[in-house]
Formats: C-alpha cells, structure tokens, sequence
C-alpha cells in the first residue's frame, strides 16, 4: 500500500501546493496555506459511482433513543463540568496555559477510572515516564490501584499510541500534549496546524472505532496561535477550559463546547502540594471577607450574587478609582469584561451624575474568577462609586442586576438562588432590580431585599449619594 502523501492546501480557496509558499497561487491569500494528508478515495466513492443509492432515510419517531452511558472520573467537580461524567468514543480537549495544573487534573482523573473501570493509557510526550512518576508519587498514586492499572507511554507517534492503546483497550486514553504529537505522513513540525488537526482526527477515529474516550491535553499561547487548541475545537466533542491565577490556588474548570451535557456549569479547584483537590463550599471561595459580620468597611469593594449554571457563587468586586497622570485615562480590568467597564463607565457619569472620565480606573474579581454575566453590572457600578466617593458599602449588602442605557436596572435570572445562597452566608442585605418576579421569601431568613429600579437609587440604598446632588449638579438629561 503506497504511503499517503501531503499537499499544502489552502484554507480560504482549497487550492493544492506541493510545498509551502507565503502567498496562495490561486486566490493571492497569505499564511493560509497548511499540510493535510491526502487519501485515496474510500470504498464508499467507488460504490457511489456504481451507481450504489444513499441509506435509507427515517423519521425522527422511528429512530431509537440511545441512552449516553457515562463514566465517572472520580472528581465531582470535573464530572459537574462534563455532565456526569467521560462518554465512551468522545473526544476531550482540556486546555490552559503553563503550569495551570492540567497535567496533574487528568492524572488525578486517570487515577479516579482506573481499578474500577479498567485501564487506563497515559500517553506523555512532554515529560518522560520518570517525571510523571514523580508526579504521582506527590499525588499520592504510586501505592493503590492506579499504580498498576494507569500504563504510561512515552511516545510522540501517533500510530504508534493507536496501536498500543487498541491492545491494550484502556478505558480511557490520555494524550498529553496534543501539540507534541506527530503524524509520519505529515512533514511538519509537531504542533504544526497541519500536525495538529490530522493527529486529533486520527485520534477522533480510532475514539469512535473502539468507544474509548479520549482525553487531549493543549497548551494555549498568550496570542491565541493556530496550532493552539482553536484549531482543534471543531474535531473534538467537548473543550474545556482551566483557568485562574497560576500564582494562587484557586482554579476553576468550564466547559466551552459540550455536546452532552450543559456548558454554563463550572468546576472549582484549588491547587495544594497534593494536587488538585475540589473545594468543598464554592460559593465562598471567591469571598477575601468569608465573615460579613466581622469584616472590616473598605471603600471600592462590593459583594456580587453571580450565578454560573445551576451554581450560584458570591464574589467580591473591588474597584479603584485614582486621579490620572498625563495622557489618556487608564482603564484596567481584571475578570470583569472591559467593555461592560466602558458601559458602566459612561452610565455612571451620563445617569448617576459619578463622572470618572478623567481618573484611572482599576476593577477585578477575587480569586481570579472571570464573569461574563450582565447580573455582575450593578455590584461593579457601585464598587467604582464607592471608590470614587471613598465611601465603603455595608459588608453585609450583596448585589446583583444588569444596568441598562439609560440607568435602569433589569431583572437577572435566578434570582432565588442566588439570594438563598447570600442568606445562607449570613449577609443581612441584598439590593436588586425592582423589576421582574417578587423573590420567594422561603430560605431568606432575615435578608432584608431591598428592590430599586434605577441606578441612581441604587447608589442612594448603598452609598447615600443623594445629599451630594447640591454639591455635585446633575448633568443635563439625566432626569
């Protein structure tokens, strides 16, 4: 059988080069031209051309349902993010940058299937055999059944991992990294986009051939580079994410694409000499005041009810707002999305009368969480006046609600959840949108709700801004 050959094909016009150019022949493009293997036409060509008629089709009532078997990793907090657990014959890719401990997240998973599912092969091409054996002997794993049923296999080929896992059938096969991998046919390097999207479709196959899932580790660069996990984000069943503060100990696992299972739910870690260990109350670990009775009053810092899936978790917003040197403003944000910053920026100064246009601006979440959600609008609003007017909000208030144009405030989602978890952590106050549904009292205890319609009478509930309006007029058409 004649060794397949490779082309470098063009992605923006499909054009074929024999070897790699800057600038595309056919379409003048540049840098799109990347090596894929060529194939012969399979058999299923051949019979088509025989004139061979497609499969029959059904309808959707006679098509039979097909239950999703899941397997357990052991690691709740990672069976959250997957929906229960690794489905037979999907791909995985798990990625994060350097050092994030993703490493260490599918030992510990290899660990949990192990023994009591079968084997497991743990393919290394980053660390030799030795150094993921040290790796275990610090998590714990040399002594027990994972000493004897994880097989690690240092290798960069790609048949040759095939052909060791389809003797060896594993009931889960890890490859750390996706970007060490090479394919024989291909003469690029490894971590190549050609090296890498043909190794994860061979993987992809022999993942759906044998029901084995398969787990691909991928680092991921500072400038997003293509032969990162973007490239490989359409082969595989589901991308996850492990994100946080490589210089703190909490990490938090989400779930970018998943076709079995939610992508809202996240997972919460944190980093200890003996690994990755999930923590066991998440909804404070984003808290730096756990105690809202015995914590102190700092001017800039705001508690916010945000709600990730079904998990509501309270987290602390903490703004800075400093006069600026010469040159533009500086406008600075750490887990808050920059452009809901510039929106709340422009509210506060246009509706509320609170303008900060010429002083720096600094804004982050505690413990290195990111958060997306519109409900993350008014804590991050009145933690930028507080600051602003150095006037604290009571420790014990949370908030949470979106902030519109014209400085109103819309309902959020879930809004029973999170209140029962505020008062189940011993806050005394919440402030939220007046508009949408009544919040149930049921599991509030004495957490006083305090509905407000607009920013502006939000910032009066929380900071008392209100007796500065003879000081500070009101900008024309904030009324």
């Amino acid at each position: 059988m004649a060794r397949p050959q490779s082309r470098y094909i063009c992605q923006a016009c499909a054009t074929s080069h024999l070897r790699w150019e800057g600038q595309c022949r056919g379409c003048g493009a540049w840098d799109t031209l990347v090596e894929t293997v060529v194939r012969e036409p399979s058999g299923r060509a051949t019979r088509a051309s025989h004139g061979a008629g497609p499969s029959a089709a059904r309808p959707l009532r006679a098509l039979a349902a097909e239950d999703v078997e899941r397997r357990p990793t052991g690691i709740e907090e990672l069976d959250r993010v997957l929906g229960g657990g690794l489905v037979p014959g999907s791909v995985v890719l798990l990625g994060g940058e350097p050092g994030i401990g993703k490493s260490t997240l599918v030992l510990e998973a290899a660990a949990g299937i192990a023994g009591r599912q079968g084997v497991v092969l743990y393919a290394s091409g980053e660390e030799s055999a030795g150094q993921l054996r040290l790796r275990a002997a610090r998590l714990g794993l040399t002594d027990g059944p994972a000493a004897d049923a994880v097989h690690v296999l240092a290798e960069t080929d790609v048949e040759r991992i095939v052909e060791a896992a389809a003797t060896l059938q594993p009931a889960l096969l890890i490859i750390d990294s996706v970007q060490t991998v090479t394919l024989d046919e291909l003469d690029g390097p490894a971590g190549s986009v050609g090296q890498v999207r043909e190794t994860a479709a061979r993987l992809a196959t022999f993942a759906r051939a044998s029901r084995c899932p398969v787990v691909l580790v991928g680092q991921v660069t500072k400038d997003g580079s293509l032969a990162g996990p973007k490239t490989l984000e359409h082969l595989v069943d589901a991308v996850l994410a492990l994100e946080g503060d490589r210089y703190g100990t909490i990490r938090v696992l989400r779930a970018q694409k998943n076709r079995f299972g939610s992508t809202e739910e996240i997972g919460v870690f944190e980093m200890l000499g003996a690994g990755l260990t999930p923590v066991p109350d998440p909804a404070i670990a984003f808290l730096s005041r756990a105690d809202p009775a015995t914590s102190g009053r700092t001017a800039g810092s705001v508690i916010a009810a945000t709600l990730e899936g079904s998990r509501p978790l309270l987290v602390e917003v903490q703004a800075l707002v400093a006069p600026s040197g010469a040159g533009n403003p500086r406008r600075t944000a750490s887990g808050p999305d920059a452009n809901r910053l510039a929106l709340l920026v422009a509210v506060l100064g246009r509706r509320a009368g609170i303008g900060i246009g010429g002083d720096d601006l600094y804004a982050s979440l505690a413990g290195g969480l990111s958060v997306a959600e519109p409900a993350l609008d008014l804590p991050l609003a009145l933690a930028i006046a507080s600051s602003k007017r150095d006037r604290p909000v009571d420790p014990s208030t949370v908030a949470c609600g979106e902030v519109g144009l014209l400085g109103e405030l819309r309902p959020v989602i879930g809004l029973d959840r999170r209140l029962r978890e505020a008062a189940r952590l011993g806050f005394a106050r919440a402030i939220v949108p007046s508009a949408g549904p009544v919040p149930a009292s049921a599991g509030l205890g004495s957490l006083e709700i305090v509905r407000v319609a607009t920013l502006r009478e939000a910032l009066d509930a929380c900071l008392g801004t209100g007796r500065e309006r003879a000081v500070q007029p009101v900008m024309e058409g904030t009324r």
